[in-house]
């Protein structure tokens, strides 16, 4: 998804900026880049650097000396290099964003019908920042900029400008991914995560609103757009994306993750001999269901991350699966002739919980029961780049939907989908599936556990995940789960 900080102070803000950014390293899984700005030295300063074998704070540290300034913005991004920094009749400005652009291509064409000039990659791609920025300078001033790229895209899109003068935080129109502001004496701060706040000495004052704009200065912040009443926050924040101490729309990450574990842990009648998490996103449920399952909790598998960061992602899918599988070390003492419980927070392809369970069996443990945070993804993410799926059909769910709907022959790898025949299921089919409890709904989970060798599979509700959020239905997105809000892309 990627996550992006940017500070503004009356003092030297680089240190602040640094570990600020850094703090948001868990989002991110390409690109690390940050620029600051002095009118006492040399004006703006960049610095983008690739991050898919290392860690931003071993490309960025020895580079600190060289800025300069009381204002800068940083970003990690899953996507492309960021910050840019442009000049136009609005004046000189860095730009960072966190997004997804799915009509990137037409936006592209029809800039360049206009006379306007666009980098590429070098896989000849676009850079969707870089479209963004151009969106934003056809505008007479930088709110109308904004709002023509609220108008313009299709997807989601926020994002941080460091101007001459002050940094603008623009959240997303739907309000999919977030903006916090914090303040303490003489400093403000934006970020994707308010993880960065506590040590830094920051108080979150601010939750930015769908489609609002603030400005930021040392000593406060100005609305200079209000936000929109409607709201899709993607559930994934406290599923998956967040930080344990990280706040979104007033609600905790692990709190959310503990009362929805404990929620699934007091209904279940499963009897089972301990309750531990897949890490990390698994271990505030698991807690939460070991509480009300009333056993014990503990960690039979680790996570081991000291030679293995994050933000290493292979291209060769085969390489993937065998790094995720070094990372996560289970543990034979805790396992042995146990009926053992995990709890993770969703399943995508299946492919590394099929390979665990088989190794979690070998090592001795007696039964291998998966309990998951959210309910069954049946439906691909349009919005913000959730997982990197190119196909509903790489989700399992959907996989195995298609089988039990007669699909073409079985299909269980993505080149299988790729080459078979009437794929498209009618959506009314879908949420028959997507229903707790219905038929459809068992005979899919029970496939799914069939697959990948469980001895028992169960889902959180629905209505569990929204009540943990603590948001009206209507406020929270949950298409990958019931295919709602797609009218919203």
């Amino acid at each position: 998804m990627g996550g992006f900080f940017g500070t503004i102070q009356k003092k030297r803000c680089v240190e602040e900026l640094f570990y600020g950014i850094d703090y948001q390293s868990h989002l991110g899984t390409k690109r690390g880049g940050m620029a600051t700005f002095s009118k006492e030295t040399q004006g703006f300063r960049r610095s983008i650097h690739n991050l898919q074998s290392t860690y931003f704070r071993t490309k960025f540290e020895d580079e600190l000396p060289r800025f300069f300034g009381e204002k800068g913005i940083g970003v990690i991004s899953d996507t492309d290099a960021q910050p840019l920094l442009m000049n136009s009749h609005l004046g000189r400005f860095a730009l960072v964003t966190v997004g997804k652009i799915n009509n990137a291509e037409e936006v592209s064409a029809k800039l360049l019908s206009e006379n306007m000039v666009l980098s590429e990659f070098s896989s000849g791609r676009i850079n969707p920042t870089e479209l963004v920025g151009l969106l934003i300078i056809k505008g007479k001033n930088f709110v109308e900029g904004i709002e023509n790229v609220y108008k313009t895209i299709k997807g989601s899109c926020s994002m941080l400008i460091l101007t001459e003068d002050n940094i603008i935080a623009a959240r997303d129109f739907w309000g999919r991914t977030p903006i916090i502001i914090g303040k303490k004496d003489g400093a403000m701060a934006a970020t994707s995560e308010s993880t960065a706040f506590p040590n830094l000495g920051y108080e979150i004052t601010h939750y930015v609103g769908p489609g609002e704009i603030v400005k930021l200065s040392a000593d406060g912040m100005e609305t200079l757009r209000p936000a929109e009443p409607n709201m899709q926050v993607c559930s994934f924040l406290w599923i998956y994306y967040g930080f344990p101490t990280s706040f979104y729309e007033g609600k905790n990450v692990e709190e959310m993750r503990y009362e929805t574990g404990f929620k699934m842990g007091e209904e279940d009648d499963t009897e089972v001999d301990n309750a531990g998490g897949i890490p990390d996103s698994g271990l505030g449920m698991a807690t939460g269901y070991a509480a009300g399952h009333k056993v014990p909790y503990q960690r039979c598998i680790s996570k081991y991350t000291p030679t293995w960061p994050r933000s290493f992602m292979p291209t060769n899918q085969e390489t993937r699966n065998l790094v995720a599988k070094m990372k996560l070390i289970p543990n034979k003492a805790m396992l042995e002739g146990k009926r053992c419980l995990f709890c993770d927070d969703s399943i995508v392809r299946g492919t590394q919980l099929r390979e665990n369970t088989k190794i979690l069996k070998e090592l001795g443990a007696k039964e291998a029961h998966m309990r998951i945070a959210c309910p069954p993804l049946i439906w691909g993410c349009p919005f913000i780049n959730f997982s990197a799926s190119k196909s509903d059909l790489e989700l399992i769910a959907r996989r195995v939907i298609m089988d039990l709907e007669g699909g073409s022959g079985k299909v269980t790898t993505l080149a299988e989908a790729d080459t078979t025949e009437n794929t498209s299921i009618p959506e009314e089919r879908l949420k028959q599936y997507a229903k707790t409890d219905s038929p459809e709904y068992k005979a899919m989970v029970a496939e799914i556990a069939k697959r990948l060798n469980l001895d028992s599979l169960k889902f959180s509700k629905l209505e569990t995940i929204i009540d943990a959020i603590g948001l009206p239905k209507c406020k929270v997105c949950t298409h990958c789960f019931d295919g709602s809000s797609a009218h919203t892309l």
